[in-house]
């Protein structure tokens, strides 16, 4: 989903998303490693046998690793669709460098939201924090940084109800929620920022999940069912990065490779 990856190590110049997921593939299949592009239906998970039902039918083993990750949510809003990926996202520090000298809108008024935003001016010539409501809902420490950010101009109780555009974004369709009184917003980017949403289809029924619905692990990455593990962002944390998800895949495989050697 990412179109260009600037902060993982080794890419000075950044990668694509889908060449880095591309060569990652290669490397591993140099190793010996078998894909199978196959639906997941459902799991049925034990601590002493793990089956993975599929459309091409049921897969045993003793140990698996759950790498469902999370999505962002979406507005649901006209032109969203249409533009993810070509001025809309909801990563700042993916796409923050592309918007260099430009002007950008941030939607949302938690702490991730604010933060991408004080992020971004290092870039961008202004940010503009919509918000629907007349306070933000981000630490105090937050709020006072981005208030006292001259790039930063918070429009309160404000929401977005179209992004403009065709093949780049033009602007948003902005309304007053108190007064409904609609403007018009030229802005180059957007980005989204009110939450993500855990793949957690397959494990929620299964596993111990957080309040947000996320995985629950120890430090080894092991769920609550023996011989179960979670790696990236389906996994309860606090950053979702891609070197972060890399450094628990290695610590899932390491633990499942014990667990495995443990039992017999």
């Amino acid at each position: 989903m990412t179109d260009w990856v600037e902060n993982y190590p080794g890419f000075p110049d950044g990668i694509s998303g889908y060449e880095l997921i591309d060569r990652m593939k290669r490397q591993a299949e140099n190793f010996g490693l078998e894909v199978r592009n196959q639906e997941v239906l459902a799991l049925e998970l034990t601590p002493k046998k793990k089956k993975v039902v599929t459309e091409g039918g049921v897969m045993e083993a003793k140990a698996l690793i759950l790498t469902t990750g999370a999505a962002p949510q979406r507005l649901g809003i006209d032109g969203e669709a249409l533009l993810t990926g070509k001025g809309i996202s909801y990563c700042a520090t993916c796409d923050g460098p592309f918007y260099r000298d430009q002007e950008v809108a941030v939607i949302g008024g938690g702490d991730t939201a604010v933060e991408e935003a004080i992020f971004l001016t290092r870039f961008v010539s202004k940010v503009y924090l919509l918000h629907r409501r007349d306070r933000l809902r981000a630490i105090k420490l937050l709020q006072e940084r981005a208030m006292a950010q001259e790039k930063i101009q918070i429009l309160w109780n404000t929401v977005a109800t179209r992004i403009v555009g065709e093949t780049e974004v033009k602007g948003l369709d902005l309304k007053d929620v108190k007064t409904g009184y609609e403007t018009h917003l030229p802005v180059q980017g957007v980005f989204i920022f009110i939450g993500y949403s855990p793949n957690n289809q397959l494990a929620k029924d299964l596993l111990e999940l957080d309040k947000w619905g996320f995985v629950k692990t120890n430090n080894d990455m092991e769920t609550s069912i023996s011989g179960v593990f979670a790696a990236g962002d389906i996994r309860s944390k606090s950053l979702r990065q891609v070197s972060t998800a890399v450094g628990e895949g290695a610590a899932a495989l390491v633990a499942a490779q014990r667990y495995i050697e443990g039992l017999q």
